[in-house]
């Protein structure tokens, strides 16, 4: 009888746990005689319930029951099977031909049924049968798991080419302003910056750098279109405006670099290809913006007197047949804010009345005084992100900004960090009753002011410090170097009105050799070896942190109308 069972089967057999649940004790001895030499164990059960345990208990792949047994009938104990594994293999054995008996069986996915008395070689076939059904059952299964792990192989391959895509274009955009305020004579700039791509692959890029200690260039490109091509002409004119910046940082000319542009990427662009630009310089002490906007919206200005000015587009966008270059000059001597920015801002559709965040955007911009404060009020307001996002938002603070202003100079000692962070905590007091908003604003100033004391003015770098500390000699060093250290720190503090709101800036300044802030945004995009803990929590605490360009002058601000 096994010569006409198929091999395959029959390997399949031979490694197989066979249960057969049976009363009667001559029916379990036949079955025992019919399939020891067939699988690898028969397992047999007097009952339903005792078939039950047994299953599990034991790793079964197949199942022959009788229906009518005491305890637990055959078909109770497959619902219980059943309710546990849904797709072994099992066969029912009845001398009772009822069709509710059969119906419930079908239901239960039963494999087979055999009428009693049994037949040898039904039975045989039978477990033929249900074994070639597992078997191909099997395979399914294994060529699903297959194709399943290629899937994930190949998916975990697709996202780890995804974060380098990411990475490089990170390293493509160039922001000379991470964490840095443009500090002159005449004002301080707080500069900031939104980018949210909407794929991996971004439509959009910006690059914003300093031409001067008071000229600063700002570029935002919007690839017209969604998909890789867009990305790539992007990310090309990317890398080649800030490759000529580079080249050219002692020579900048702002019609020399938009005709070098044009001319590197009008034979890189296809046929009905085109890039939507914003070439931006402003001089901060001339007070003018130069400008070339090729299809961009407008940009943003506001006044003292809160009165939004509109730079519009004076070119069409970039395409292969683009020749003429036109350039524009406004004055900026009343401007305090900016906002420029691409399509994907004001085209989102937002939450309500079927709009589009181009009916909010002024509206929005005039109502925040930071970059954080407008960010907030956009993603709140868009239902969905729908483009990529990209905008630059520019505060400017002159003197006349102050209504209140507070001054004090600390020695470099342990003893004026503990006096400092008294005299900022009763100035506080003054400010609000809100503990929170005053513990945060503590918070940050005790971390940059510690930052000058030990980084500024003892020259005491992030690996030298935590040397010291492991070796325990942390503070006897601090005080052996302030013994001979005559630098200082100066702290200021000023109240700004905006909006029926007030404002505080805080803004420390040592007289050490100061550091390149640059250096935050390797530390910030490197988790895996995170070493800016000082400069995060402050970050976290406040409404922004501004470093200036020699990084031994911090600013950071904080808004009194959260008071509880």
């Amino acid at each position: 009888m096994l010569t006409d069972i198929n091999n395959s089967v029959l390997e399949y057999l031979k490694s197989s746990t066979l249960l057969c649940v049976e009363d009667s004790k001559s029916t379990q001895l036949i079955y025992r005689s019919l399939f020891e030499d067939l699988v690898k164990e028969v397992v047999c059960a007097s009952n339903g319930e005792e078939g039950y345990e047994r299953f599990c208990k034991e790793d079964i792949d197949l199942v022959v029951s009788d229906y009518d047994m005491p305890v637990l009938n055959g078909i109770e104990m497959i619902r219980k099977i059943r309710n546990i594994d849904k797709d072994i293999p099992i066969i029912l054995v009845s001398s009772i031909q009822d069709v509710d008996i059969i119906v419930q069986a079908l239901q239960l996915n039963v494999s087979n049924f055999l009428k009693k008395p049994i037949v040898t070689a039904e039975v045989m076939q039978s477990i033929e049968n249900v074994s070639k059904l597992l078997i191909a059952n099997n395979y399914i299964k294994e060529q699903s798991e297959k194709k399943l792990k290629e899937l994930e192989k190949k998916e975990e391959y697709n996202s780890y080419q995804e974060d380098l895509a990411f990475s490089k274009e990170l390293n493509i955009l160039r922001n000379d302003f991470y964490y840095q305020m443009l500090d002159n004579q005449q004002c301080f700039a707080l500069i900031d910056f939104f980018y949210k791509p909407l794929d991996v692959l971004s439509g959009d890029a910006y690059s914003a750098r300093k031409i001067s200690d008071d000229k600063v260039f700002y570029f935002i490109v919007d690839g017209m279109g969604k998909g890789l091509s867009a990305s790539l002409s992007s990310m090309l004119m990317t890398s080649f405006v800030n490759h000529i910046i580079d080249k050219s940082i002692e020579s900048f000319d702002f019609r020399t670099l938009l005709e070098a542009s044009l001319e590197y990427i009008k034979p890189i662009l296809l046929d009905e290809e085109a890039l939507s630009i914003d070439f931006i310089v402003i001089d901060h002490k001339e007070l003018t913006m130069e400008y070339a906007k090729f299809a961009m919206p407008p940009s943003l200005a506001q006044n003292a007197d809160n009165e939004i000015i509109k730079i519009k587009s004076n070119n069409p966008p970039i395409c292969k047949y683009t020749k003429n270059i036109s350039i524009s000059t406004v004055d900026i001597s009343k401007a305090i804010k900016f906002l420029f920015y691409s399509d994907g801002v004001v085209e989102n559709s937002v939450r309500y009345d079927n709009k589009l965040y181009m009916d909010f955007i002024e509206e929005d911009f005039l109502s925040s005084f930071t970059k954080d404060e407008f960010r907030e009020k956009l993603l709140w307001k868009i239902d969905t992100q729908e483009d990529d996002m990209t905008f630059v938002f520019i505060n400017q603070l002159t003197l006349n900004s102050y209504v209140n202003h507070m001054k004090r100079t600390f020695e470099s000692t342990l003893d004026a960090v503990d006096e400092a962070n008294d005299w900022y905590a009763d100035i506080w007091s003054n400010f609000t009753n809100n503990y929170k908003l005053s513990y945060n604003a503590g918070v940050v100033f005790t971390e940059l002011f510690m930052n000058a004391y030990e980084h500024g003015n003892l020259g005491i770098d992030s690996e030298t410090k935590h040397r010291l500390l492991e070796e325990d000699n942390y503070f006897t060093t601090l005080e052996m170097l302030q013994k001979k250290c005559d630098k200082q720190i100066t702290v200021t503090v000023n109240t700004i009105e905006y909006s029926s709101r007030k404002y505080i800036t805080t803004l420390i300044k040592d007289e050490g050799a100061g550091f390149d802030t640059q250096i935050l945004s390797k530390i910030f995009r490197d988790k895996k070896n995170f070493n800016g803990r000082g400069v995060f929590i402050s970050r976290q605490s406040s409404l922004g942190i501004y470093y200036n360009s020699k990084g031994n002058a911090v600013l950071f601000l904080h808004r009194l109308e959260d008071e509880a």
